[in-house]
């Protein structure tokens, strides 16, 4: 091996070698560990960017990582394709969006197979695609049967020149994102599923994933949102029902002094049509924001109905307002307001003149002026509440709960923030809701024998209006059975849908059924990598679905995603890589300049994955310079390494080993296999990589042929023979970073293995382990902090564990000094670098 580095040639040839034979194409091996590692699927927006590679790298390495400690790995991929952004371009290049997103997956695909991703071809899939669509409108059928899928009418945000519905996203400043018209408030009929049936075994279940961040199991409690209160009904002059609120602070029903309600509330709209007033703060609610930031932020505006209602306590009438920040489609609509102890309430209250009636003391008996601030908003002691006078929140709470429960006008309740899935989208390019109507407009299913309903991909898009609503072949149709005309539905599913169960696909391709007992082999996924944006709504829906799965027998587990990996966000400038910001950089650029090993070390090297990585330039050909200067330790080296293979066979050759030199080599080849072994499990690949650069510059360095008198000096002259032990040692240190390195930088590694006449391919060799024989001696040096404060040094061998770590540092006698006496709350180690002792006062 005299060539030259040139990964132009390298990586397409070791690729086709994988290609050819089938390398990453996995069954089912009954018996032996399964590994299921899963990035999120993409978008095919034609063109990755290097969050992508990021994110792929990322599991690629866990993948190949995992085979070689010998489990059978599925690594699969497909496309998301779906979607608003097709039907965006579609307008733009005049083209129908099948046409684009096909002509994406085939360009991206060449991408991702260029940067050498080990995947499992065979199993792909796209999601606009009958054959996979298929399945999710005969499991919808499912949700129908069981009462779990339904219709009824929403308020929406409604783009009158698109003709749509529009997220709260695509509302800008109360304009539709593409149209700029005002946006409407209206009531359209909607497709759901009820999510909530399943909110409380969501929360519960969030203990069970031990695997995911702290952060993004709270971003999921908070979204499901399970409170206790009490809800109860105020009764209306003028009307028969009972105007319902709920409320965790029933403590405060004596500061009641105001009831809101939405401005699309019955009683407002009932109001309205003779109070000009009220009609027009109704149509400006109409045009209001939904989405819960802006409505913090935006003024908070009310009118007054002129009706009242009866307060179940005490019967006191008091006025109803309409008020721009409540929602009909959150709780009942109404709410009650207790101006002296809520900073909103207490904000309107003083801008319309409500009274502020005080029922918790201050504490301690403090004099508080609440003409001035609503500060009392925790709970406390009650004044001002008659009977419930004197009483704790606790036994507050209880006493009017129970007093409200006897009377007959409320009862304790738990409800959660979480509402219904809305799955319907009046948008063309999205799966097709399997359902017609008959002549009495009544929901008629489709036979699962007539499913697929296909989607017409030939169409002429122009973004007003979908096309399925003009298309008569596709939108007329006959009842099933009658033949009596028929009208499809025309709304589409939430790509949501779509993306909730692709990973219960990847593990049945071509299953003539929705899955097959192939799913349970490989379920639930082992190890998931995706960017933290996607912490609630996919994986929160992605866990409902598995959930609806496993109860209609299809499916085994409760949980889909075992671990979770957020990868950090890719910066240049400080600044998220955006089109916008002009801060982009292509990915395929820099695979034809440096390589696809360069790009995938850079990405590995930069920062953990679960931090941002700031894109650098230098550091990109920094990583390209590591890589050739270890192929050309390789070039220089082979021919006298390879012949060292007999000295490693041999039964006791580390043993024999007494030459200096080499006895150090050998320690540090090990010490970086320690390192590598602690720190792959951890995802830490930039101080595997650390130290596999490390070792590379001691055997640069050193010298496989010794001096005369044996004294080992720097490099190996040309032409000098190479003394058998350190032969074999310097061998030993480029087989054990090949491995270690294969599955960050593959296409070298696959050709350094060859070079160096190893067994098989480096992807099936087995992970190296560190021999304590040869770091037997070695200590290190770990600092000890208490509560991240510096309070001494410790020695430890370089083999030790972190129990015997830990146990040495808490004997050490400067470090006794900060814990006795105190509870030891955690100890963390970190390998090779530190101690942290976290305490905290008995």
């Amino acid at each position: 091996m005299t060539s030259p580095y040139n990964p132009a040639e390298i990586e397409p040839a070791v690729q086709a070698y994988w290609e050819d034979c089938g390398a990453f194409v996995v069954r089912e091996e009954a018996g032996r560990e399964k590994f299921y590692c899963l990035s999120m699927l993409p978008y095919p927006s034609g063109q990755l960017h290097m969050g992508h590679v990021r994110n792929y790298t990322i599991g690629d390495v866990i993948s190949r990582y995992q085979r070689m400690l010998g489990k059978n790995v599925l690594q699969p991929m497909g496309w998301d394709a779906f979607g608003l952004p097709a039907e965006n371009a579609a307008i733009e290049r005049r083209m129908p969006p099948a046409k684009w997103t096909y002509a994406n997956i085939d360009y991206m695909k060449g991408q991702l197979k260029r940067l050498g991703f080990a995947y499992d071809w065979s199993r792909e899939l796209a999601t606009c695609t009958p054959d996979y669509y298929r399945w999710e409108q005969w499991f919808f059928n499912r949700l129908l049967d069981k009462g779990l899928a339904y219709k009824k009418m929403a308020v929406v945000n409604w783009d009158p020149v698109e003709q749509t519905v529009l997220a709260n996203e695509q509302v800008e400043n109360g304009r539709g994102w593409r149209s700029g018209e005002v946006v409407e408030r209206r009531e359209v009929s909607q497709w759901f599923i009820r999510i909530t049936e399943y909110a409380e075994e969501l929360l519960r279940d969030i203990d069970k994933l031990e695997g995911w961040p702290e952060s993004v199991k709270t971003m999921q409690r908070n979204w499901i949102g399970r409170s206790e209160g009490v809800e109860f009904g105020f009764e209306v002059e003028g009307e028969r029902e009972r105007l319902g609120v709920y409320t965790t602070r029933p403590d405060t029903l004596m500061g009641i002094t105001a009831i809101f309600v939405a401005g699309e509330h019955p009683l407002a709209g009932k109001v309205a049509q003779s109070d000009a007033k009220v009609a027009a703060f109704v149509a400006e609610c109409k045009n209001a924001a939904t989405a819960e930031a802006e409505l913090e932020a935006m003024e908070k505006k009310g009118v007054p109905l002129g009706i009242t209602a009866a307060h179940p306590l005490s019967g006191e009438r008091i006025d109803i307002w309409a008020a721009n920040f409540v929602l009909m489609g959150y709780g009942t609509g109404a709410v009650m307001a207790v101006p002296a102890h809520d900073q909103r309430d207490w904000e309107f209250a003083v801008a319309h003149g409500i009274e502020i009636r005080p029922v918790i003391a201050p504490p301690g008996d403090a004099q508080h002026d609440f003409d001035q601030s609503a500060l009392i908003t925790k709970a406390g002691t009650l004044i001002n509440s008659g009977e419930f006078d004197h009483l704790d929140f606790a036994r507050a709470c209880d006493a009017i709960a129970d007093h409200l429960e006897k009377a007959g006008l409320g009862k304790r309740a738990v409800k959660y923030r979480l509402r219904d899935w809305g799955v319907s989208r009046q948008r063309y390019w999205g799966c097709p809701i399997p359902v017609m109507y008959d002549g009495d407009d009544k929901v008629v299913q489709v036979p699962d024998a007539d499913l697929p309903v296909v989607l017409p991909e030939e169409v002429a898009f122009s973004g007003v209006k979908s096309p399925l609503k003009e298309r008569t072949d596709f939108r007329q149709t006959t009842l099933p059975g009658s033949g009596e005309p028929a009208l499809r539905e025309t709304d589409t599913f939430d790509t949501f849908v779509e993306s909730s169960w692709y990973f219960h696909r990847y593990c049945c391709p071509g299953a003539d059924a929705m899955l097959d007992a192939r799913a349970d082999y490989w379920l639930p996924v082992d190890q998931y990598i995706g960017g933290i944006e996607h912490a609630v709504l996919h994986l929160l829906y992605a866990r409902f679905f598995h959930k609806l799965l496993r109860d209609a027998g299809l499916v085994k587990s409760d949980e889909p995603f075992t671990n979770l990996l957020t990868q950090g966000m890719v910066l240049k400038d400080g600044s998220k890589m955006s089109k916008s910001k002009g801060n982009t950089v292509d990915p395929q650029s820099m695979i034809e300049r440096y390589g696809a090993d360069t790009v995938r070390l850079f990405m590995m090297f930069a920062s953990p994955p679960d931090q941002a990585l700031e894109w650098n330039d230098a550091a990109v050909a920094g990583a390209h310079r590591f890589l050739r200067r270890w192929w050309q330790l390789a070039a220089r080296s082979a021919g006298d390494v390879a012949g060292a293979k007999a000295t490693l066979a041999a039964n006791g050759w580390a043993a024999a080993i007494d030459d200096p030199a080499a006895l150090d080599l050998r320690r540090r080849v090990h010490a970086m296999l320690q390192k590598a072994n602690r720190d792959y499990r951890k995802f830490h690949y930039n101080t595997v990589i650390a130290a596999c650069m490390e070792l590379l510059n001691a055997m640069d360095k050193f010298n496989p042929a010794p001096s005369a008198d044996g004294a080992a000096t720097d490099g190996a002259a040309a032409g000098e023979a190479m003394d058998p032990q350190r032969a074999a040692v310097l061998r030993e240190g480029l087989v054990a970073m090949t491995c270690v390195m294969a599955p960050i930088t593959p296409h070298i590694a696959h050709r350094l293995w060859r070079d160096l006449d190893e067994p098989g391919d480096v992807i099936d060799a087995a992970w190296p382990q560190a021999d304590a024989d040869a770091l037997r001696g070695e200590a290190v040096e770990l600092v000890v902090q208490v509560n991240g404060k510096l309070r001494g040094h410790i020695e430890v061998a370089a083999t030790a564990g972190d129990e015997d770590i830990q146990t040495t540092a808490l004997a050490h006698d400067k470090i006794r000094k900060h814990t006795d006496g105190k509870v030891i709350r955690k100890v963390i180690v970190v390998p090779g670098r530190l101690v942290n002792i976290v305490v905290q006062d008995a």
